[in-house]
């Protein structure tokens, strides 16, 4: 353990960099919050926020982007013919050496010779196929058909064993022969491994003590010998089939004269078809396109494939589409391997915010399973909500903000900052204790700033009961009123729950039919294409919620972008009509009427030019002795905060 006040240093660990600025959770919760009141749910908004990232971290989108330009760029540059094309170039070089040497000798033999070599195929592997028994004259030419058997032997073990080429580029026979061993043994070992045998992990520390120089990344079980395997002859089998039908049929008999023992080829067979059952879950029927210029062996053109395979597994991974998707799912090896180690550096900074948003209860699970916006993160929605209506009110009026809880009355028990205007008394203690923490540590003497002051909340003398009634017909989707009429509805909720606790509020949206919600149900709404403005329902449910408070001033607030073109039958069936029939204007009437005689003034926020609308929300005007208000969308917060102030005073 260190001593105090001294310090150990050591490496990173590649975890988050404890000196990274941590996520801006109140910047993250407003995206979040701004998709969910367009229509989004919150676990597709949040999916969005990871999809576009943040500002200085590239998201989820960004990083995919990067890995299909990478696996397009490796499918552009390279083909697969490497080991073809090299093979044949050997090939050419022993025959033209060979009939050099036979040129020279007019013998039968050597006549015979020739007409040999001009029988062979013209395909390269049965041509290799063919001589493999010939008795080479020139050294020249036995040495390059040596060379195509060395380079075959390479290729393949190379292909599914990583890391032996160099163990074998001077392989002599039995350097072959103990590699055939090898195969064996790992027959044996996978057999008894699919058998279930109870002495399967005793039988591969034999194998990994036999045989361990052939698996340089040292698996520690069987089963990950069998992972790192079958990963590598799924690849070799994408290989194949990328390949064209005389490309795999030339390297099928090419195979054949690995090391010039066919026993070889064999042997990996049947490993590769106790790979692909012992893990069907590889992908075993992938392919890929090649069409480069720069040819690649065995060897190469299988790791071009894994990695292929890989940037498809990390494109999946960075989708997140699957059910219950986390960004913990993406491997950060895989990702800094082919996008370096900056990509891994966002891809944690995105999971620190979402574990964060988690944490901090900004998102939680309901009852269905669904991922939801919080009670916290509503509160802290509509904090930054209302800021902006009363900056706007601010700005338009040259105020102060309006937010205060009263200058008058009891005192609530909370307390906040001072700001200029405020006339409500100062919280001794609280100051005080602000003013200490800030001078303490400091030496300087304790002295009172402005900043330390806080005052005492006090509850207004009068109560009101509010009912706010919001249009959410497909026209307010439609012409893009959504968003803002949901940014009003969640200032308003946010100033009575916080600055008028005794008021009541109750918000009512009104399309086919109209119904009482609260505020994580409006902020979560999505827009349907349903037909009917149905204020007559919307006015019997706020005229029920102002007849369970008669002791409080009665505030009715109405946001509609349309007359009315429905009601509701006794027997609760909604009638939708376009033009509104009579019926419809006069039942919502009588519940105007009914309103009016409680002393409720309507007050009724018009959004668009509609001269049918206008004529009747003049009539509820009057009739109620209310306001009509004509604000743009971007000022309908502004118009209601003011109004309901302005109401809840008489």
């Amino acid at each position: 353990m260190a001593e105090p006040g001294s310090y150990r240093y050591g490496p990173w660990d590649g975890g988050r960099d404890p000196l990274a600025p941590p996520p801006d959770l109140r910047a993250a919760l407003a995206e979040i919050g701004r998709e969910v009141m367009a229509g989004s749910s919150p676990e597709s908004a949040l999916r969005e926020l990871l999809r576009q990232g943040m500002p200085g971290t590239r998201g989820l989108d960004e990083l995919t982007r990067q890995v299909w330009q990478r696996r397009a760029a490796l499918q552009r540059r390279h083909r697969l013919d490497g080991t073809v094309q090299e093979a044949k170039r050997l090939l050419d070089r022993a025959l033209a050496a060979e009939r050099r040497a036979l040129g020279a000798d007019s013998g039968e033999d050597a006549q015979f010779r020739q007409m040999r070599l001009d029988m062979v195929p013209n395909n390269v592997g049965g041509a290799v196929r063919e001589l493999a028994d010939y008795d080479w004259r020139s050294a020249e030419a036995a040495e390059a058909y040596q060379e195509i058997q060395q380079l075959l032997g390479q290729q393949m073990m190379e292909q599914r064993f990583k890391g032996m080429s160099e163990a074998l580029k001077q392989a002599k026979p039995e350097d072959a022969e103990r590699v055939r061993e090898m195969l064996a043994d790992l027959d044996l070992l996978l057999a008894a491994h699919a058998q279930g045998r109870a002495d399967t992990q005793s039988r591969f520390q034999e194998f990994m003590g036999k045989h361990g120089e052939f698996f340089p990344e040292n698996p520690r079980t069987v089963d990950e010998l069998i992972d790192l395997l079958a990963a590598r002859s799924a690849a070799a089998q994408r290989l194949l089939n990328s390949m064209t039908p005389q490309q795999r049929a030339e390297l099928a008999e090419l195979s054949q004269q690995a090391f010039g023992d066919p026993r070889l080829a064999e042997a990996l067979s049947k490993v590769d078809d106790k790979l692909r059952a012992l893990r069907p879950g590889e992908d075993w029927a992938g392919s890929g396109r090649f069409r480069g210029d720069q040819a690649m062996g065995l060897s190469e053109a299988t790791e071009a494939l894994q990695e292929l395979g890989e940037l498809d597994q990390l494109a999946e991974q960075l989708a997140q589409a699957h059910p219950g998707a986390r960004m913990e799912d993406i491997d950060s090896e895989l990702l800094e391997r082919h996008l370096g180690e900056q990509s891994t550096v966002d891809a944690r900074a995105l999971a620190e915010l979402e574990r964060q948003l988690r944490a901090q209860g900004m998102l939680q699970r309901g009852p269905d399973g669904d991922l939801r916006l919080s009670p916290k993160a509503l509160r802290r929605l509509g904090e930054d909500t209302l800021r902006d209506v009363l900056g706007q009110l601010r700005g338009a009026r040259g105020e102060r903000d309006a937010d205060r809880a009263g200058a008058a009355g009891e005192r609530t028990g909370s307390t906040r900052p001072w700001r200029f205007g405020d006339t409500e008394p100062w919280d001794a203690a609280r100051t005080v204790g602000n003013a200490v923490l800030r001078t303490a540590g400091t030496g300087e003497a304790l002295t009172i700033d402005v900043a330390d002051v806080e005052i005492a909340e006090t509850e207004q003398r009068s109560r009101a009961v509010v009912a706010l009634c919001v249009d959410t017909s497909w026209s307010m989707v439609q012409d893009g009123r959504w968003v803002p009429m949901k940014r009003t509805a969640l200032a308003l909720h946010h100033l009575v729950r916080t600055r008028f606790r005794t008021d009541e509020l109750q918000l009512i949206t009104f399309g086919r039919h109209a119904m009482s919600v609260d505020i994580g149900e409006l902020t979560a709404l999505e827009g349907t294409h349903e037909q009917g403005t149905n204020l007559h329902h919307a006015l019997m449910l706020a005229g029920r919620h102002l007849r369970r408070h008669p002791d409080a001033h009665p505030v009715v607030l109405v946001v509609t972008d349309g007359e009315p073109t429905a009601h509701l039958e006794p027997d609760g069936e909604a009638v939708f009509d376009y033009p509104p029939r009579r019926e419809t204007i006069a039942k919502t009437m009588v519940e105007v009427d009914a309103l009016a005689r409680r002393g409720a003034g309507i007050t009724v926020f018009m959004l668009g030019e509609n001269p049918r609308l206008e004529a009747f929300v003049d009539t509820v005007a009057r009739r109620t002795g209310g306001r009509v208000l004509a604000p743009t969308t971007d000022g309908l917060g502004a118009a209601v905060v003011a109004d309901y102030l302005r109401n809840r005073r008489g």
